[in-house]
C-alpha cells in the first residue's frame, strides 16, 4: 500500500511511501485485539474500591431483641448485611486486576489495528514536524489537514517536545512515540497520523 505524504502545512508532497504488507496488510485478528484492549483498559484501573463489612462497622454486636415470640423476624446485631447502617455483603475489595500476554500476541494485536486502521482510510503520513510549542500552530496544522473534528493519534519517530506541548491542550489529540503506543490508542484514533520517521521504527518493533 502507497501513501502521500504531508508536509508541515498540510500539503501533499510529490513523495510516496509504501507500507509493509507484514505491518499494515495482514488479515486482522479480532481476537487478539480484544485480548490487547482488554489488557490495557484493566492495568488502567486501580482496584482500590472498598466498603465496609459487618466485623468493620463500629458499634455493639447486642442481640436486638429477643428470638420469639414478636411477630416479627428473628434479628441479630445492627451491624447486620440486611440493616440500615450496617455493613455490606460482600463488597468490593482492593485489588490488582492486572494480567500478561504474550509478546507475540501483543505484537499481533498492534499489526491487527494498523491493518484496520489501512484498510478503513485511517491513516495518513507527514514529515517529522517542527512546530513551535503553540496550539495555535497546532490546530492550523490540523485545520488544514481536515482533522479539526478528529480524534487524533500522532505517533512520532522520537520525542519532540514542542509537539508535546502545542497538542497536550487539545482533548481529541493524543501525541505518543514510535515505542510507546498501543493497540488501544490506534483503534479508538479517528485517524492515525505517522511522522516519516516513525514508520522505520514501527516496523522494525513489530516485526
Amino acid at each position: 500500500m502507497k501513501l502521500k505524504i504531508y508536509d508541515s502545512k498540510g500539503v501533499a508532497t510529490a513523495k510516496s511511501v509504501t507500507l509493509s504488507e507484514e505491518v499494515f496488510g495482514i488479515e486482522p485478528n479480532n481476537h487478539a485485539i480484544y485480548l490487547d484492549v482488554k489488557q490495557h483498559l484493566a492495568n488502567r484501573r486501580q482496584g482500590t474500591h472498598k466498603s465496609k463489612e459487618r466485623n468493620e462497622i463500629a458499634g455493639s454486636t447486642k442481640k436486638l431483641k429477643k428470638q420469639k415470640g414478636t411477630g416479627g423476624a428473628r434479628a441479630g446485631s445492627a451491624k447486620s448485611g440486611t440493616r440500615v447502617g450496617g455493613g455490606r455483603i460482600f463488597g468490593p475489595r482492593p485489588r490488582n486486576y492486572h494480567f500478561k500476554l504474550n509478546i507475540k500476541l501483543k505484537r499481533l494485536a498492534r499489526k491487527s489495528a494498523f491493518s484496520f486502521k489501512a484498510k478503513n482510510d485511517g491513516l495518513m503520513i507527514i514529515e517529522d514536524l517542527n512546530l513551535n510549542a503553540k496550539t495555535k500552530d497546532f490546530k492550523a496544522l490540523l485545520t488544514s489537514l481536515n482533522l479539526e473534528n478528529q480524534k487524533v493519534l500522532l505517533i512520532l519517530g522520537e520525542k519532540t517536545d514542542n509537539v508535546y506541548l502545542a497538542a497536550r491542550n487539545l482533548g481529541r489529540v493524543k501525541v505518543v512515540t514510535a515505542d510507546s503506543f498501543n493497540t488501544f490508542d490506534v483503534l479508538n484514533a479517528g485517524k492515525v497520523v505517522l511522522a516519516a520517521s516513525s514508520l522505520d521504527k514501527i516496523q522494525t518493533i513489530l516485526n
